[in-house]
């Protein structure tokens, strides 16, 4: 079995090849600039927007990478709450999710602190408020002091995919990596947060939850190189688009000698997929702003605010008056009235298929 890592001498002086990562490197660089000055000509609250949705995607889809489903409005509502956020349609939110929102904001609001022993450990308590994970009983809130494996298949038929470094080393091991964390200052702070992520899930340092803390570790190093808080794009849902390769590209690292230009490159071209997306997502938050710009003065109810919203924010399936009565808690006749009020007044429109029940859309405002 070939050694991991760790068992090389001074295995943390990582090589990599810069001319394989020159290019995606520049042109993620490149989109950084281009996305904040996207953002920042949109205005306050457009802004505001764009950072709750940037944030709860992250904290959404880093749970789901190990199989987890959280409440998407759940957790909307806590970061919105968090962040004093005014936006309609807030929830309570679970103990649970409390504590996933209050690792993650600390991580990406409080990007400049330094990363700490205490501070890492209180990240780990807050993702098990109940010191289970599932029905297992975990020790939280400090370094593990069991071994740790990564392993699939079933029962008597396991595939041990990794070990991590041995409890007793774990201390010091993460002494070096925090001291590194907090003192290098020489490394772009994009590839050092690439570095941090696959020295952070190397180690291992805790009996469960680390790499979702290896995955705010990410985030908290790109709001350095943005020098900001606020976050328009989610590493982690693209990193759940790409999980298979993530997790083939990871473990080839944590067998190699030390040269992790591989790793790089995949990192650097995730985070250059996952800003590609952020794009398509900053034009619908602008025709958002811009319509309602344009309308600032039209006479609507709660109820209409609502649903045009939603249809900004990518609404689920077609618009139907009965998905409007379900969605506002309305008769149908109501819902009716509110539709064909805002058709009135030149906002929504019959879509053309026509059939058994009547859709409806937002008019294409844009050519106005």
């Amino acid at each position: 079995m070939a050694k991991y890592i760790y068992e090389h001498n001074n295995w943390t002086d990582f090589t990599w090849q810069d001319k394989a990562i020159n290019a995606v490197f520049g042109e993620v660089r490149l989109m950084q600039g281009k996305i904040i000055g996207q953002m920042n000509a949109l205005g306050f609250s457009a802004k505001e927007e764009a950072t709750l949705t940037s944030l709860t995607l992250d904290i959404v889809k880093s749970s789901e990478i190990e199989g987890e489903l959280l409440n998407y409005d759940q957790v909307r509502s806590s970061i919105a709450r968090r962040l004093g956020i005014t936006t309609a349609g807030l929830v309570p939110s679970s103990r649970h999710i409390e504590g996933v929102v209050e690792m993650m904001l600390d991580a990406t609001q409080r990007h400049s602190l330094p990363l700490t022993e205490k501070r890492l450990s209180g990240w780990h308590a807050a993702l098990f408020p109940t010191g289970y994970s599932g029905p297992y009983k975990i020790e939280t809130g400090k370094y593990r002091t069991g071994e740790m494996q990564v392993v699939s298949g079933t029962m008597g038929k396991e595939k041990v995919h990794y070990e991590a470094v041995a409890p007793q080393l774990v201390k010091s091991e993460m002494d070096k990596f925090l001291d590194w964390f907090n003192n290098e200052n020489q490394l772009d702070p994009v590839l050092k947060a690439a570095i941090a992520h696959l020295w952070f899930i190397i180690i291992h340092p805790f009996d469960d939850g680390n790499e979702r803390i290896g995955r705010a570790i990410t985030d908290m190093l790109l709001a350095r190189a943005e020098s900001s808080g606020e976050r328009f794009y989610s590493m982690s849902s693209q990193i759940l688009i790409e999980r298979k390769r993530y997790y083939e590209v990871l473990q080839k690292a944590q067998h190699s000698t030390g040269d992790i230009t591989e790793w790089l490159n995949w990192f650097l071209h995730c985070l250059k997929n996952a800003m590609l997306v952020t794009e398509h997502t900053t034009q619908r938050v602008l025709r958002k702003a811009e319509f309602w710009k344009l309308h600032e003065h039209l006479p609507i109810n709660e109820r209409q605010r609502t649903i045009l919203n939603m249809l900004f924010d990518g609404f689920d399936g077609k618009l139907q008056t009965s998905k409007w009565a379900k969605i506002t808690k309305v008769s149908t006749d109501t819902a009716l009235r509110d539709i064909k009020d805002l058709i009135r007044k030149g906002v929504l429109q019959e879509t053309k298929e026509g059939g058994r029940s009547t859709n409806y859309e937002l008019i294409n405002f844009e050519d106005e």
